[in-house]
Parts: structure tokens; sequence; C-alpha cells
């Protein structure tokens, strides 16, 4: 890695990308919290003494501050960068809030890039997959490249592409594990955990996510209105063994509501 690059954040995203990459003496990290001074230092980088110092000079910077961190992190650093620098945002926030924090690099003379980090850091490194957004997409996929990153790919030339991609999958990934938390609890405590699981397994399709779209779709527009009822006796479940339907009150409207949408649209036809 010949490229100068600055690090700002540095937590698990950090840690983890720079172990794995082994940028070495070729980085040099900031974080707000000084104790993360030695972790960069185990990780062979420079812990800067504040952020100036880490953006001296550096071509390109690694934004890895937490989600309701990264407006800000993006227009108090601006002024920092050198001219034309390359901010490649990597924090997983709305495309509205990139939106604003390019306005601000950009306002300052750096060069701004949505970068969306669609998998778990760990165990994948730098092998995770990067959707890239931006008019200097390009230049950045190659130094990302140049610093380790293997599996990069530009999705399109406007800020906010690449993160209502990451956000809107978000639904799906985080959506599930918070109905598994929901059912989970119920399923325990009503001491049936076994045999929710084995019926799960014993109907779950093994499907592409385009077919289980469009057979999803279908069955919320048929039967939607009775599967709101049917979730209402869920939910009543729910709350009679303590847990709160926070998920399945949202599923009978879901249901309820697109059954009458994608019946209108069928009538449209």
């Amino acid at each position: 890695m010949q490229t100068r690059m600055a690090l700002i954040g540095f937590g698990e995203v950090g840690t983890t990308f720079a172990r794995a990459a082994g940028w070495a003496q070729s980085a040099t990290a900031w974080d707000i919290k000084p104790a993360r001074k030695e972790e960069m230092v185990a990780c062979g980088l420079r812990p800067a003494a504040d952020a100036a110092e880490a953006l001296a000079d550096a071509p390109l910077v690694l934004s890895f501050v937490t989600a309701d961190g990264a407006e800000e992190a993006a227009r108090d650093y601006a002024p920092l960068l050198s001219p034309g620098a390359l901010w490649c945002d990597m924090n997983s926030v709305a495309p509205q809030t990139k939106l604003a924090a390019a306005e601000a690099i950009e306002a300052a003379g750096g060069r701004y890039v949505d970068v969306a980090v669609l998998a778990p850091v760990q165990p994948a490194g730098v092998a995770v997959p990067l959707l890239l957004a931006g008019p200097a997409a390009e230049e950045a996929e190659a130094l990302l490249r140049l610093a380790g990153f293997t599996n990069a790919r530009i999705i399109g030339a406007q800020v906010g592409q690449a993160s209502a991609i990451k956000m809107i999958r978000s639904i799906m990934v985080k959506g599930i594990e918070a109905l598994t938390a929901e059912m989970i609890l119920a399923a325990e405590a009503a001491d049936v955990v076994d045999e929710v699981l084995a019926s799960l397994d014993s109907s779950e399709k093994r499907i592409c996510w385009t077919e289980r779209t469009d057979y999803n779709l279908e069955r919320m527009a048929l039967h939607g209105v009775r599967r709101a009822a049917e979730m209402e006796e869920a939910a009543k479940t729910l709350a009679a063994l303590g847990v709160e339907p926070v998920m399945t009150n949202g599923t009978i409207r879901r249901q309820r509501e697109m059954a009458g949408i994608l019946l209108r649209r069928k009538d449209c036809l």
C-alpha cells in the first residue's frame, strides 16, 4: 500500500480492516476515544495527536465513525482535508445523511464517496462486499483495491445510491433478527421452542429472493386481510405470554394495507 491513508474512527470496523490488510505505517488513525490509540499501535498504525494530523496530506480518508456521528464527522473534519482528498464514508446511514455529509466535504474542496458495507466485517475482513457511489467512485475503487479491499464494486455516480441499497436491504436483515427475537421469546414462554423451530424447518422453501418476493407479495394480495386477522390473534398470543408484539403489530398493519394496494394495482391492469 503506497497511498497515504487516514482512518477516522477506530472501532471494530477499522480494527478489523487494519489487521486484515496490514496497513501498518501507510495509515494514520484518529479516534475521539484516546484509549483506542493502544489498539492502533497494536495494528501497526500511527496514532494521530488530533484529526488535523491524521488528515494532513492524506489523499484517501476512510470514515468508520458511528452512524449517529457520520454527518457531524464530515462537517467537523472537512476543513482539515487536503484539496481533492477522497472521503470514503463507510458508515451505515440513510442516503439523505450521506448527501448532507457530501455537501460539507465538497464545499471544503474534498471529494465524497458513498460506500456501503454489505456484510459483517468479521470474518470477511477486506473481502467484505463494498458498493461505491458518487462522481469520484471510480478513483476511490482503485485506491481501495490498492489498500487491500478485494470486493469493491461501483453502483452509480450519485451519492446515496449505495447507501439506499444498504438501508433497504437492512430492513429485511435486521427485521428478520427482530422477528426472530419476538418469536423465540414467545416460544420460550410457551415452552414450545423445539416444535416451533422444527415446524419452520419443515416448511422453509429454498428459493431465491426474486422468487420469494413475488410469492410473498402474491400471498399478501390474495390473503392479506385474512392474514392480518390471523396475526391479530398472534398478537393476542404474545401479549398473553408477556411478550409485547412490537413486530407483529407492524405485520398486521402491513398485511392489511398491502392487500388493498396490490388488489387495486391488479384492477388497473
